[in-house]
Order: structure tokens, then C-alpha cells, then sequence
């Protein structure tokens, strides 16, 4: 089947179906949720949806461990749910991405628990079990840590081995080295795609590949052993593999999380000609106002531009970008990239679409971003749902009182959580998001922020992105153009151009919650002038020096 490379351009919504909207009132977003608001989406004009996990899992991780790979958890509905949802998603022009993770297994799916039963099961080999050191081999292999802290060991008494797991312990890592743990990936995703699937999400992907013997890891600050399975020794050649024996007989998209990914790294996954993923997440734009990727920092324009600037002169025409602020895994990004937006809401939020928007690459916005969700303020520690935090406060264990403000003030800021309040539909009972007890915390602000109240307002933040998804549809500048940042240091001004085939895409975007004084670049000459995007209204015709209000966002086509 020919590759169309749909991706490039698509803009692509992303789902988190437990907190998306819920159909039978048990607090829980659920398939039936989405096929009811599969007009919502289409109205708002996006081309693909990025449905996180929704097989069978005992939620350890929110649906990240994966019990049963070919069928759906019990709180989201049934296969047939799915197949509705897909027809309906097909019918209205939207493609489906599921989420693909398969580094990792529940510690209940059928293949672990039969790993786990005797050392020559047939399925032993389908995760990384190892002999432990010390006396009696009561340590574990090696000084690995997961990445929900502690060792990524876990010692199992039936066999007196351990299991590899850089994740939660309910989540072994699968064995990529056995050509069967292969042959059982390629089956499950030619399943998906038979069923309609139109790509995949590759959940850390790029831990697939571990090195041989499994040596310890240099001493770091945060995770141990990353050298030894990130970018692993095989990892282009299971992909490869992959590619070749499924997804490249499918007009689909795969798009790789690579946290770590260099430009370098990246033009390799990425490459046309070398048939592994379509295009990667990286992730140093959401780690530049952070400390160790977790701790806060001072948010710096010129930081975040560099990052930018970056990955769109060094990945053209070698690879192809992935544009975001939020995701599941992210907190909101109104705050947190703007600082305080005060009465601008709505302003800071047009913005911050602008400056990501208009580059090169695949824009993704996570459900509630097209609305300007926020943080949530969330109480006390006991309000989090996030397994992560349930790690964080078991390492901290009889001393968690002593810091605990700290602890809480952090996680205001970073926590994923954040990111999974449920949806804010109306100013009704639970933001209309369920009609019983909501899964988690609810934000109180969605009496103010909700869907019904931006469908009503022709100026909300909504409507600004309905015009902002119509304009990048078939623009070549977009798609095409090269890119040019002006004032890299500016610490207030972003501002950046596209130029393909004799026109010119100008972006100004001021992320001062003041006004700015704007000078235009002195190169910059043109025949005429249109402004496309405007967040004030379309009052500025042409560009000139000017005094840019707060949060100000332009984007004008120049011939």
C-alpha cells in the first residue's frame, strides 16, 4: 500500500479516555463517552485522534500496563464499543492512533504469569529475568533504577530470581531480544490496523533495546543505568523489523516517545529511507523550566527558543518535528510558559498556540488545551491519583511530613495529574463531565472554563483554535517553508519566519503579560501584506514598529 505521510498534515487531538467524558455515570470517561462527542471534534477541526491506552489493564499506571493487548478495559466498554467509535471517527474524516506499549507487560497479563512459574516455562524468555547478587542472591543484578524510583528489580520467590522492570513493579519489561516477543508485537499491531487503527503512538520506545549482559550503570542524579537501554545496541533494527513485516504495508503513521532523543538520534527513527518510525517526540522544550525534569525553574524565553530554533533548522529535510506543550504526561502549559496571565487568559492561551503552531513538524493538543484548562490546585497529597506520586511518597515514607509543603508545592506545578482532571464540558454538576462521582479531582474553575461557555463566545480561545487548524490545513508554507528566528535573545519577543516559493509566514508573539515595544527586522521587505491570525482582533493590517499588548500573537502571509 503507498504512504501518503498523511501526518504532515494533520493536526492530531489526544484523548485520555478516563477523563474525557463519561456515558453511564460511574465517574469514568469511557468509549461511549467519545462516539458522543465525535462531532465536537469534528466542529473543532482536528484530523486524528491520539487515544491513549484503553486495553485491559488493572491500572496500575492508568492503562499503561497492559494485561490483554486484543481486547478493552472493562471501564471504557467492549470491543464493539471500539469498532463504533472507529466507524464514527472514519465517517466524520478523523484517523485513529492507539497507543502502543510494549516495552512492558502487566505483571497480570498470561504471558508474565506464566513466565514467573518455573524457570524452563516456554514464556520465561519473554521478559529479562536474571540471578541476584550477594548471599543467596538475595540482591538484585545490577544498580539499575526505575523511573518511579527504587531499584527497577524486583526479586520473585517462586523461581528465587528477579525481573527487569524500569517502570512500577506491575509492569515487567518484555525481552525484545527473543524473536518471539517480536513476532507477538508485529501480530498485535497488524491486529489493531486490521480493525481500523490508522497508526500508533510507540510508548518509550526507545528502551526496547538493552545491552547485552546488562552492566551497571554510571552514577546519576535521578536514573541509573540509562546509558545501557536508551538508544540501545538493537534498537534501529527492531524497528526496521517491524516496519518492514507490518507498517509498511499500511497507509499508517507511528510516532516514537524518545525522551533523551538528540537531533541526531532523532534523523535516524525518523528518516524516510531508513523505514523505521514517521517522527519522535523529543523533550527538551518541556524540560527547559525544570531542574533534573522534575524540579521547577524559572521559565526562560530565550531558553525555550533556542530549543525551538534547534530542532527546526537541524531536523529539516533530515526528519520531520512533533509540536506540543501538553500531553498526558505534562502539566498545563497556561502558567507554566507564560507566567502569570492574570485577566489574559484567553490571550496567553491564542498565543502560546501561535508560537508552537506555525513551525514545522505535527501539532498535537491535548483534550481541554483548545479551552485554556489550567493546573489544578490541588489540596493536600492525598488528592493525586498519579502512581508516580504514590512511588514519590513511599521513598519518602515516615519523613514525608517534614517536607511535605515542599512535596506539594512541586507537584502543583509538575505533577501529571494535572494534566488528568477530567474535561470541563459545562458550569453544571462535575463540569458535565459525569453525572456521579468523578474519578479524580474536577478543577474548580470549570464554571469559567468550560466547553459550552467558549462555543457561546466568538472570541474564546476555541474559536481561535477552529481558525487556527483551518489555516494550517494544505498550507505549504507550513508544511514546506524554511525557517528564520529573529531575536534570539529577546526575552519577551518570539519571533520567527517561513518563507516557500515567494511568500513569507511572519509570526510575532509576545509572552509578556505587558505591553512590548516591536521593531520590524530591517531585511524584512514585501510587496503586500495579509494578516491571518490575530488573538486582539485583526486591528493590526500591517506590520510596523508598534507597542505589542500582553500576550500579543500575529501571524501575517507576506508576498
Amino acid at each position: 500500500m503507498e504512504r501518503t505521510r498523511w501526518y504532515k498534515d494533520a493536526f492530531i487531538y489526544q484523548i485520555y479516555p478516563r477523563s474525557f467524558y463519561d456515558s453511564n455515570g460511574d465517574g469514568i470517561g469511557d468509549l461511549r463517552g467519545i462516539i458522543g462527542k465525535l462531532d465536537y471534534l469534528k466542529d473543532l477541526g482536528i484530523d486524528a485522534v491520539w487515544l491513549s491506552p484503553c486495553y485491559k489493564s488493572p491500572n496500575d499506571d492508568n492503562g499503561y500496563d497492559i494485561s490483554d493487548y486484543r481486547d478493552i478495559m472493562d471501564e471504557f466498554g467492549t470491543l464493539e464499543d471500539w469498532k463504533e467509535m472507529v466507524a464514527g471517527m472514519h465517517e466524520r474524516g478523523i484517523r485513529l492512533i492507539m497507543d502502543l506499549v510494549v516495552n512492558h507487560t502487566s505483571d497480570e497479563h498470561r504471558w508474565f504469569q506464566e513466565s514467573r512459574k518455573s524457570k524452563d516455562n516456554p514464556y520465561r524468555n519473554y521478559y529479562i529475568w536474571r540471578k541476584g547478587k550477594g548471599k543467596n542472591g538475595k540482591k538484585p543484578p545490577n544498580n539499575w533504577t526505575s523511573r518511579f524510583g527504587g531499584p527497577a528489580w524486583t526479586y520473585d520467590d517462586t523461581t528465587g530470581e528477579w525481573y527487569l522492570h524500569l517502570f512500577s513493579r506491575k509492569q515487567p519489561d518484555l525481552n525484545w531480544d527473543n524473536p518471539e516477543v517480536r513476532k507477538e508485537v508485529q501480530d498485535l499491531v497488524r491486529y489493531w490496523l486490521d480493525l481500523g487503527c490508522d497508526g500508533f503512538r510507540c510508548d518509550v520506545i526507545t528502551y526496547i533495546s538493552k545491552r547485552e549482559g546488562l552492566p551497571d550503570g554510571k552514577f546519576a542524579i535521578g536514573l541509573v543505568g540509562d546509558e545501557h537501554f536508551t538508544h540501545g545496541p538493537n534498537i534501529h533494527a527492531y524497528l526496521n523489523e517491524l516496519n518492514q513485516k507490518v507498517l509498511s504495508h499500511y497507509d499508517c503513521m507511528t510516532v516514537g516517545e524518545a525522551a533523551g532523543v538528540t537531533l541526531d538520534e532523532a534523523a535516524l527513527y525518523t528518516g524516510e529511507s531508513r523505514n523505521e518510525l514517521d517522527t519522535v517526540f523529543m523533550f527538551e522544550h518541556v524540560t527547559c523550566d525544570t531542574y533534573f525534569q522534575i524540579l521547577p525553574r524559572k521559565f526562560s524565553l530565550p531558553r525555550l527558543k533556542k530549543i525551538f530554533s534547534k530542532w527546526q533548522y537541524g531536523l529539516r529535510d533530515r526528519g520531520w518535528n512533533s509540536l506540543y506543550y501538553e500531553n498526558h504526561d505534562q502539566p498545563r502549559s497556561l502558567g507554566r510558559f507564560t507566567g502569570d496571565f492574570g485577566t489574559h487568559r484567553k490571550e496567553a492561551a491564542k498565543m502560546l498556540a501561535v508560537s508552537i503552531y506555525m513551525q514545522q513538524g505535527t501539532p498535537y493538543v491535548f483534550q481541554g488545551q483548545e479551552i485554556g484548562m489550567t493546573n489544578c490546585p490541588f489540596d493536600n497529597l492525598d488528592e493525586f491519583q498519579d502512581v508516580l506520586v504514590k512511588y514519590v511518597r513511599d521513598v519518602l515514607g515516615r519523613f514525608e511530613f517534614l517536607i511535605r509543603p515542599i512535596v506539594l508545592n512541586v507537584l502543583r506545578k509538575r505533577a501529571r495529574d494535572n494534566a488528568r482532571t477530567p474535561m470541563q464540558w459545562s458550569s453544571g454538576p462535575q463540569a458535565g463531565f459525569t453525572t456521579g462521582k468523578p474519578w479524580m479531582k474536577i478543577n474548580p474553575n470549570y464554571k469559567d472554563i468550560n466547553v459550552e461557555e467558549a462555543l457561546e463566545d466568538p472570541d474564546s480561545i476555541l474559536r481561535f483554535y477552529q481558525k487556527l487548524i483551518a489555516f494550517r490545513k494544505n498550507n505549504d508554507i507550513i508544511k514546506y517553508g524554511t525557517y528564520k528566528e529573529n531575536y534570539p535573545d529577546d526575552k519577551q519577543i518570539y519571533c520567527y519566519e517561513r518563507w516557500w516559493h515567494g511568500e513569507k509566514l511572519f509570526v510575532i508573539c509576545n509572552f509578556a503579560n505587558a505591553e512590548v515595544p516591536f521593531r520590524m527586522p530591517k531585511d524584512l521587505s514585501f510587496e503586500c501584506c495579509d494578516l491571518k491570525l490575530h488573538n486582539y482582533g485583526y486591528d493590526r493590517p500591517k506590520i510596523a514598529d508598534c507597542i505589542l499588548r500582553p500576550y500579543e500573537a500575529l501571524v501575517y502571509v507576506i508576498k
